[in-house]
């Protein structure tokens, strides 16, 4: 199931619109070096016994990242990673607003606003126990990726 290195370089994913999504997905948080991403996708392959499920670039901020069952893996040197690393995990959800209005109403901290990201729209919350989560859906691009 080794993943080749072309499928983390451009937007790809099985499932490209989570409106439908019924519950969020749960994924931890992974990250690698430059040059690594591909044999951590590997491990983390067999160690699940899924295929990794989605791989992007998001050059604006130097990641590749890739999603293999549980995990959410991030590639990228680390000063690229840096401002990543605080996040707990990360929750792919159906709809990012309500969470984000949710959340502004209970008081969370914003940290990243809500924008649009390689793969749809997120933000990044700071709850009240201090715990860091993003909040991502996932929308079609303009290819129907």
């Amino acid at each position: 199931m080794a993943a080749e290195g072309s499928r983390f370089d451009a937007l790809w994913r099985r499932r490209n619109d989570t409106s439908g999504q019924k519950t969020p997905r749960v994924m931890i948080r992974v990250f690698v070096a430059p040059g690594e991403l591909e044999t951590a996708v590997a491990f983390y392959e067999r160690l699940q016994d899924v295929e990794a499920d989605g791989g992007f670039l998001f050059p604006e901020v130097g990641l590749r990242l890739a999603m293999v069952g549980a995990f959410l893996l991030l590639e990228g040197s680390d000063e690229a990673l840096k401002p990543f690393r605080s996040t707990t995990g990360t929750l792919l959800v159906d709809d990012v607003q309500p969470y984000y209005d949710k959340l502004v109403a209970a008081g969370a901290e914003i940290i990243f606003p809500l924008q649009t990201v390689p793969t749809g729209a997120g933000f990044n919350a700071v709850h009240p126990d201090g715990t860091v989560v993003e909040y991502v859906h996932h929308r079609p691009d303009a290819q129907g990726r």
